[in-house]
């Protein structure tokens, strides 16, 4: 059993990989009944790359964040996952990106202001 973790935006994702029929449990409901269908195939697009579709078993715990980056933290999970079990895997994983943290998060909101960036609107008279 391999255990990796993986982040996105507020999202954070530990997985459980371990060879067996393709099961894939995400907060203990299986993937197709916990996200929407267009997020499918960016979850297993790791897998799909390394053409190991349905020889593992996922187990994945996902904490924080919406559905769109709770799906990247698990693929970078994934991702993470099965340079472990093959180093052979990571020239593959790493040419399409798939192991590169996104770094990218939301700008704070400041006082005084609407959001981030965002101003009050200005009124000269």
């Amino acid at each position: 059993m391999i255990h990796t973790i993986g982040r996105r935006k507020r999202s954070l994702a530990r997985i459980y990989l371990r060879t067996g029929n393709g099961l894939i449990i995400i907060n203990s409901i299986k993937l197709y009944q916990y996200f929407p269908k267009y997020l499918h195939p960016k979850i297993l697009y790791p897998i799909e790359i390394v053409n190991k579709m349905g020889q593992f078993d996922i187990n994945a715990k996902v904490v924080g964040g919406g559905f769109n980056g709770q799906s990247e933290a698990i693929c970078l999970a994934i991702s993470r996952a099965l340079c472990l079990f093959d180093i052979k895997n990571r020239k593959r994983l790493k040419s399409k990106g798939l192991l590169t943290r996104d770094s990218r998060e939301v700008e704070r909101k400041k006082f005084g202001q609407k959001k981030a960036r965002k101003k009050y609107q200005f009124s000269k008279r």
